[in-house]
């Protein structure tokens, strides 16, 4: 937890993927230049699935790793014990699903507000390689596999170094084996009682992500009137890590089209975002080498995105369900 809970703001809650904690998952976009703006103003709870953090031992053998049902219902715990009522939740593959089953959970719906970046897990039908070489394609796309060669060892190496793989394969297994959403798009005039996330949702995906096509599937599940879909061009599977500026940009719009954070208390992010992106800086109290490998990894994708500018910017998809897109509660730009 960073920061102090303010009564009448929501805090950014994050929970990272498989293969990842809060800081392989997050650091890219939470030290980014233009993301100080944002959490100057709004404290950050990074929440990590038992046993990913750094350094973690393996768990014992009489220790049944939590299904993601039980790591969805253990989020209120977490919220109590540092007594947050309002959030806004940052989740990434299996993170955004825990999240996303939070979201259904009746606790202070008025006070409940949903960001979410919804991947889907590929289907393993074996434990035929190495646990990296299964997370990876999990993680990223054919392309960035095949040319981004210093982004996926920079992974491949945190992974078999960093992680407990014996931890992360349960963690893995308990993602594999979740259960369907099982959302359904409310119709106009059908029933009230329709499950579906009743917050603001953004969804976010790049067009080489390997699970494009089940976020794409899942926004035409979603309520059209509370749900963005923005579909990243020339992005990867880790758009915060790829192409963190744009992704900071489309945060910041979400958040003030839920009347939070006004536009003149944002004045040095809007200045930064109408310039393009901007090498990031870093923060003392995280781990420098680790971002420091993070930042020479990206410099082949940042490298080519602050080439692109922002003419690129506007090449970004949007698309929603609905002509309600324009509504406030959903403005993302573009």
């Amino acid at each position: 937890m960073t920061g102090t809970p303010k009564a009448n703001l929501p805090v950014l809650l994050t929970f990272h993927d498989v293969g990842l904690n809060h800081k392989s998952c997050f650091d890219p976009l939470f030290i980014h230049e233009d993301m100080q703006e944002i959490i100057r103003h709004l404290p950050v709870c990074h929440i990590e699935a038992p046993g990913q953090h750094e350094g973690a031992k393996t768990l014992h053998d009489e220790y049944s790793y939590p299904s993601m049902d039980q790591l969805s219902e253990a989020v209120p715990a977490v919220l109590k014990h540092f007594g947050l009522c309002r959030v806004i939740g940052l989740g990434v593959g299996a993170g955004a699903y825990i999240l996303a089953k939070f979201a259904f959970i009746e606790v202070n719906p008025p006070h409940l507000r949903g960001v979410t970046d919804l991947f889907y897990c590929l289907n393993l039908t074996g434990w035929t390689h190495t646990l990296p070489e299964t997370v990876i394609p999990h993680l990223f796309g054919k392309d960035e596999i095949d040319t981004n060669h210093d982004l996926i060892a920079t992974y491949r190496h945190h992974i078999t170094t960093t992680m407990n793989q014996a931890n992360v394969s349960q963690f893995l297994r308990s993602y594999h084996s979740r259960n369907a959403l099982e959302v359904e798009r409310p119709v106009p005039g059908g029933s009230i009682n329709v499950r579906t996330l009743k917050c603001s949702t953004l969804l976010i995906v790049g067009d080489n992500s390997p699970a494009v096509e089940a976020v794409v599937d899942c926004n035409s599940k979603l309520d059209p009137t509370k749900t963005t879909l923005l579909k990243m061009a020339d992005c990867g599977g880790l758009p915060q890590v790829d192409q963190p500026a744009k992704v900071i940009e489309a945060l910041k719009y979400f958040i003030q089209g839920m009347g939070y954070l006004s536009s003149a208390s944002m004045t040095r992010l809007r200045s930064r975002t109408a310039s393009g992106s901007s090498v990031s800086s870093f923060d003392g109290s995280r781990s420098r080498a680790h971002t420091n490998e993070l930042q020479r990894a990206r410099t082949h994708s940042r490298g080519a995105e602050e080439k692109r500018g922002r003419s690129h910017t506007d090449s970004m998809e949007c698309s929603s369900n609905s002509d309600q897109i324009a509504s406030k509660s959903n403005q993302v730009a573009c």
